[in-house]
Parts: structure tokens; sequence; C-alpha cells
């Protein structure tokens, strides 16, 4: 899935990697994807709570080498 804005946070841990991702994404608009890289296990729970709380289109996660992509539509 190709996204607009990928947000590193490898070896971050809960709660960094969304805090990360709130503050990448203010610069996103409406519509446009953010591709969130992140290794920490509680990320598969954390980013798809964010994107209830905030609003935004959680549209899934794939694997990506030791990591997993998550994709988020900001809205």
């Amino acid at each position: 899935m190709d996204a607009d804005l990928t947000i590193d946070a490898l070896g971050l841990l809960c709660p960094l990697p969304v805090l990360r991702l709130r503050k990448r994404m203010q610069a996103l608009a409406p519509g446009q994807v953010a591709c969130l890289l992140a290794d920490d296990p509680a990320a598969a729970v954390d980013v798809p709570h964010f994107c209830a709380e905030q609003g935004h289109a959680f549209l899934g996660e794939a694997p990506h080498g030791p990591a997993t992509a998550y994709f988020i539509r900001k809205t």
C-alpha cells in the first residue's frame, strides 16, 4: 500500500510509537495515508485504538521485515 508519510518507530516502546504517529500526522491533509513502522508488540493494539479514539481510518497492517507496517488514513 502506498503511503504519503512513513513514520519510523522501530525500537520504540509503548506509548512512544503512537505519540510519534499523532505528532507526525498533524502535517497530513485529510485523506492522506500514514505508514507507521513499529516493532513493539503493543502497537498491534495501540494503533487501532488510537485511530478509533481520534476518528482516523485504520486501513490494516502488513509484515515489514522484523517489524509491522500500520496504515492509517487521516480523516
